[in-house]
């Protein structure tokens, strides 16, 4: 989100103005108000006797609501501005209202209209993008003192309708209030936007969802503070990681998706603006982070995703029975099926996180009944990695989209069409292999026999698994490893060759335990290296590759949720130092972002730059960036869960001084953490 742009959100629903307020229509750029993927305003814009008005200020109190501080005229009459006018926005209730007070600051009486102009589009976020032409029906109508922007295609029909609280001059293209004000005094009133989604039978499709869970402003205010209250306690002598440790709960709070399906049980939406949706591998990540504070979002993404779980062979989906999807989108191109998306399954690793997690969240939670109700999509789920994963016959995960048109050409966490190369730049063919898809079925195996073995009294099972994941881990040892360099290969190219470039990806291994413990120390030591590390975080790729690119979204920017992943699985080696420094940098980093770590932001060397540059597209909030701060407190205390027993092992930096963390719940009840930062030992 830039830097100009006011968000507001909760789960499914968000608007994004201008600092004004206000909503201008601008080609691939995601202002409006949005819900189930799609832009139900195109045009908010407010105008005081038909003049424009400019910020003097705004802000957002909570993450639901924003406040907007106006005067007429340009900036150069500020002083001699006569008139305030303020836009309390704050959405909930399938919608959002605003509240605009006019103050007249004059000695006489002034006469005012307040204008707002609405329009809708009704594009979805993908529309946005490619911009692609509308073939539906608009319409625009007043109806009961209600102004209703329409659009229909077919059965798909949505609807924006607007209404006031007072007496107002409503037309097809907005509404206006007139009134007189005499001096020193204020004028208030409250406008409603909501979105409505017909159903087939008319009606609203959202009413159900918003009967069970109530958004009014003061049930998300009540909602905030039992969400803050459930977590634990952060007490810390470091300010920035107390503010980093807030902000995240906030913004994973805001982030909360309530589906259809589940709509007592929201799981995490990837990020705002682009990704406010389904998405399989952002919210089994982001889960996986907050299992030591907020376990219940676990429980939720691995019941949805195990519904639709893949269950046969469709190309146009790049589905395969027992594969977990990668998207899930309401909007017009998902709907008429213009974009494979209704759902997607073109992901190599959602399959194996999904294994991962629900071990995972056993192993925190002790919810064997789960374990045993998902057993099924489970064993479906490793089934899939022999018989749809390993392409070509030799025992790795693969991935080749199987639609050419609309499919993604990279099917790892890196989905960018550049993200996976050679070290002189060039594309390797397909299929691919990645080295962390890799360390992900390793994991995956070794996790799945431990259920095999506890849960599903399946020893035979269990003892299968355990040694696939040890024939794995020797062979990817001797395929993946590039002796000259002292590292692990990218990927293997469709030939069986090495992509020989150096990226972060080699610190995935380590959190997933496949690198051999001689070569530990090497992978620390690249990573931790001038070539990847900037002095703000781990690169996504080494500065001396070819493609590298310090602004470029998977080929040189530092990602804040690939950097918690790389401290927990140094710390996993041992590797103590290594982890506190990369924790440290990026708390640090956070604080010039007001305490939320974006999705992304340039891998511009520190020397260089003094501050972390921006990425000019980043979600922000994203949810694994802002699981980041919470896997990374987990690995500084070293918090391991032993069947009832909570671990806690730290190796907390200097920098961090006391940290305390109290009430971690889990399998245990409520556990507290304490540890004092103090110089690393490996």
């Amino acid at each position: 989100m830039g830097k100009h742009l006011v968000p507001i959100l909760d789960g499914n629903t968000f608007v994004v103005s201008d600092r004004r307020g206000d909503v201008e229509p601008a080609p691939r750029t995601p202002t409006g108000f949005f819900s189930f993927d799609t832009r139900f305003l195109s045009v908010w814009r407010l105008s005081l006797n038909g003049e424009r008005l400019n910020a003097l200020a705004a802000d957002s109190p909570e993450y639901f609501e924003a406040r907007f501080f106006l005067v007429p005229g340009a900036p150069t009459h500020y002083v001699d501005a006569k008139t305030t006018l303020m836009r309390k926005r704050t959405i909930g209730q399938g919608g959002f209202h605003e509240v605009l007070t006019v103050i007249n600051h004059d000695d006489r009486p002034v006469d005012y209209q307040v204008r707002l102009d609405a329009g809708a589009d009704f594009r979805d976020l993908v529309e946005i993008k490619d911009r692609s032409p509308k073939v539906g029906t608009y319409r625009s109508v007043v109806r009961d003192g209600t102004l209703i922007l329409d659009y229909q295609r077919d059965r798909y029909h949505r609807q924006a309708l607007i209404s006031v609280d007072r007496p107002a001059q409503i037309d097809e293209r907005g509404l206006a209030f007139s009134f007189r004000l005499a001096p020193n005094t204020r004028w208030t009133g409250t406008v409603r936007v909501r979105a409505v989604v017909v159903g087939a039978r008319g009606g609203d499709l959202r009413e159900t969802l918003e009967a069970r869970r109530p958004r009014d402003k003061q049930t998300l205010k009540q909602d905030l503070a039992e969400w803050l209250d459930r977590a634990p306690e952060l007490r810390s002598d470091w300010r920035p990681l107390l503010r980093m440790y807030r902000r995240s709960l906030i913004d994973l709070a805001a982030l909360r998706y309530s589906t259809l399906a589940f709509p007592d049980h929201p799981i995490p939406a990837a990020g705002l603006p682009w990704f406010m949706g389904i998405f399989g591998r952002e919210a089994m990540l982001s889960s996986l982070q907050a299992l030591p504070f907020v376990p219940e979002l676990a429980a939720a993404t691995l019941r949805l995703l195990a519904i639709n779980q893949g269950s046969r062979v469709d190309d146009f989906r790049d589905e395969e029975p027992g594969k977990i999807l990668l998207e899930f989108r309401y909007g017009e191109t998902a709907a008429f099926e213009e974009r494979p998306n209704s759902p997607y399954f073109g992901a190599a690793d959602s399959t194996l996180l999904f294994l991962i997690l629900l071990d995972e969240y056993e192993r925190w939670s002790g919810d064997v009944d789960l374990v045993r109700e998902l057993e099924p999509e489970a064993r479906a789920a490793i089934t899939w990695m022999s018989d749809y994963a390993d392409l070509m016959g030799d025992g790795y995960v693969w991935y080749q989209s199987r639609n050419p048109r609309h499919g993604l050409p990279n099917q790892c966490w890196k989905t960018s069409p550049d993200a996976i190369s050679y070290r002189d730049g060039r594309l390797p063919g397909l299929p691919r292999a990645t080295c962390e898809l890799q360390g992900y079925a390793y994991d995956a195996k070794l996790r799945s026999a431990r259920l095999a073995r506890l849960v599903w009294n399946d020893a035979a099972f269990a003892d299968r698994l355990e040694r696939e994941a040890a024939e794995l881990k020797d062979r990817f040892n001797r395929d993946f490893w590039i002796e000259e360099g002292g590292y692990y290969a990218l990927a293997l190219d469709g030939d069986h060759g090495k992509v020989d470039a150096l990226s972060s990806n080699i610190g995935h291994l380590l959190w997933s335990g496949i690198v051999e413990e001689s070569r530990a120390r090497a992978v620390a030591d690249h990573l931790l290296g001038p070539q990847l590390f900037s002095g703000w975080g781990v690169r996504t790729l080494s500065d001396r590759e070819r493609r590298y690119n310090p602004v470029g979204y998977h080929v040189g920017t530092v990602w804040p949720s690939d950097n918690a992943f790389i401290v927990w699985g140094l710390r996993r080696y041992g590797f103590n130092r290594e982890a506190a420094r990369v924790a440290t940098t990026i708390v640090e980093a956070a604080q010039y972002f007001d305490g939320r770590l974006p999705e992304a932001f340039g891998g511009y060397d520190r020397a260089q730059t003094k501050y972390p540059v921006p990425y000019p597209t980043a979600c922000t909030p994203h949810v694994c960036s802002t699981g980041a701060s919470l896997l990374m407190l987990r690995a500084l205390l070293g918090l391991e869960p032993y069947n009832d027993v909570l671990v806690v092992d730290p190796a907390v930096p200097v920098e961090m001084g006391r940290i305390e963390l109290v009430g971690i719940p889990g399998r245990w009840g409520r556990r507290d953490a304490f540890a004092r930062g103090r110089e690393p030992v490996d």
